[in-house]
């Protein structure tokens, strides 16, 4: 498959703080990318908005009420098989997450990072949050 042909995939996340830890989920075992830990969000719906997108996936995923806030980046991946662009906006939750369509979550402070295995998009967002 050329580069050309590579679908592209706008995904959404979250980036959720709280007492200088962020909030992010672990992959479920039968998913792409299994067990990988990521910043809570997914897939943009033909006719969503990105904030409708986010906090859909806020509630399917973690049964957490949200405002979305703002873009905070916006990270392009080349996978094997499809380019993603993966926007994330700063978002405050109303409610206390439960692990719902997601394997587990955890509130993480940014020198952890390290302890938790992220697929490559999600890498990047790490490096520049370290980097702020």
């Amino acid at each position: 498959m050329s580069v050309t042909e590579k679908p592209h995939i706008r995904v959404v996340a979250g980036r959720i703080e709280r007492d200088g830890c962020y909030l992010i989920t672990q992959r479920m075992p039968h998913a792409v990318l299994p067990l990988l830990w990521e910043f809570p969000g997914g897939r943009v719906e033909a006719g969503e908005s990105d904030a409708d997108a986010l906090a859909r996936e806020l509630l399917e995923n973690l049964n957490v009420r949200s405002t979305v806030d703002g873009l905070s980046m916006h990270v392009e991946h080349e996978y094997e098989r499809y380019f993603l662009d993966l926007m994330v906006y700063r978002v405050d939750i109303l409610d206390e997450p439960k692990a719902v369509l997601v394997n587990d979550f955890r509130w993480v402070a940014p020198e952890e990072f390290g302890d938790y295995p992220f697929p490559g998009a999600d890498q990047q967002t790490v490096e520049a949050l370290l980097g702020e």
